[in-house]
């Protein structure tokens, strides 16, 4: 028998729109709490519309995008500027557990229906709002989106590709886990000081500084050396060769996580180069120094002579932390995101497996 979702009986609104707070929202829904996802008259969430394919506009329904972030939520409508949306959004908020809004800093109270308001008909609600900068401080007004937040953050100087030139990323790393997954992280909390007996609370989620405060590993060479490594002479971004990328013989992309001593001995042993074994940051080699920029070439000479399919085949099996680099399309059939794909091997047939690949 198997146990009811952990937040089931949890009544959230979700006034945001776009990913952060839908995301929030979708993650305590897919908890089992109870989403009412409450949007515009008129158009609504703008992401109904946004990267809509020309079937989706066709048929006149909303585009993957919104789909995705809202689905197991419940929706309605309302218009927060005029009285009686207003007030039915304190109805609603006065049995509510949690309220999750993104609006600028501010303009809930301009509308009447800020924190202070809706504490006052519901004194257990968790208010949360999420924003780019916060809910007070020097850019407590100002715009932005996931690129400026993480420029702002420090991280994306730190997503170089190996000329040093800031890379584009198409994963909103500010949005997703400085937005939605703090977001969830203190909303839990708070509700946890509410069923301990506690008042409810404003929780303000400022996507930049939680960004900011999740840039550990530069965190830790400010500390050390008063800077961060320029790309390639750090311990994790390419100073070394048992933790890089290396590109294969049909131009895709082999990750070597190879960190840890014992990995890397695996790795060497089954690359028949086990003279290499001893080159490693752990017993000495210099991080970003001459001789890991020349084993990283003469590994990349090698991993050079295969095609990635052959690579995952030799490497995957013996747990040496090496992986292919997917494309999101090959991902979505891997085994560990599909599970029709996993076909299961008894021991013998495993064992034999892996005794041709290393022999």
């Amino acid at each position: 028998m198997s146990a009811p979702p952990a937040l089931q009986g949890l009544r959230v609104l979700d006034l945001t729109r776009l990913l952060p707070g839908p995301v929030a929202a979708l993650r305590l829904a897919e908890l089992g709490a109870d989403v009412l996802k409450i949007e515009a008259p008129g158009a609504g969430d703008p992401t109904r519309t946004m990267m809509q394919s020309s079937s989706d506009r066709v048929a006149g329904r909303p585009g993957a995008f919104y789909r995705l972030v809202n689905r197991g939520k419940r929706e309605t409508r309302l218009d927060l500027k005029s009285a009686a949306g207003r007030n039915v959004l304190c109805a609603l908020a006065a049995e509510a557990d949690v309220l999750i809004e993104s609006f600028r800093p501010g303009v809930m109270d301009r509308l009447g229906i800020g924190y202070e308001t809706l504490r006052a008909a519901n004194p257990r609600l968790v208010y949360c709002a999420i924003s780019g900068y916060g809910a007070s401080g020097p850019f407590v007004d100002y715009a932005g989106h996931d690129l400026n937040y993480i420029g702002y953050a420090g991280v994306l100087d730190q997503l170089a590709s190996r000329d040093g030139t800031p890379i584009l990323p198409n994963f909103q790393i500010a949005d997703l886990l400085g937005g939605a997954l703090s977001a969830v992280t203190q909303i839990l909390a708070a509700l946890w000081h509410v069923s301990r007996g506690g008042e409810g609370r404003f929780v303000d989620v400022s996507m930049t500084h939680v960004t900011h405060a999740h840039n550990l590993v530069a965190q830790v060479a400010l500390a050390n050396e008063g800077a961060t490594p320029a790309v390639g002479e750090g311990l994790l971004n390419g100073g070394v060769p048992c933790y890089n990328l290396y590109r294969t013989l049909d131009h895709r992309w082999l990750a070597v996580g190879a960190l840890e001593l014992k990995f890397w001995e695996t790795l060497c042993m089954a690359l028949d180069h086990p003279e290499w074994a001893t080159r490693h940051w752990s017993l000495g080699q210099a991080i970003g120094g001459p001789d890991a920029v020349a084993l990283t070439q003469e590994l990349a000479d090698v991993i050079d002579k295969r095609p990635l399919g052959e690579w995952v085949m030799l490497l995957e099996p013996i747990d040496c932390c090496v992986s292919p680099v997917l494309t999101p399309a090959e991902a979505a059939q891997h085994p560990l995101f599909n599970p029709a794909a996993y076909v299961p091997q008894d021991d013998d047939e495993e064992a034999d497996h892996g005794d041709n690949l290393m022999g």
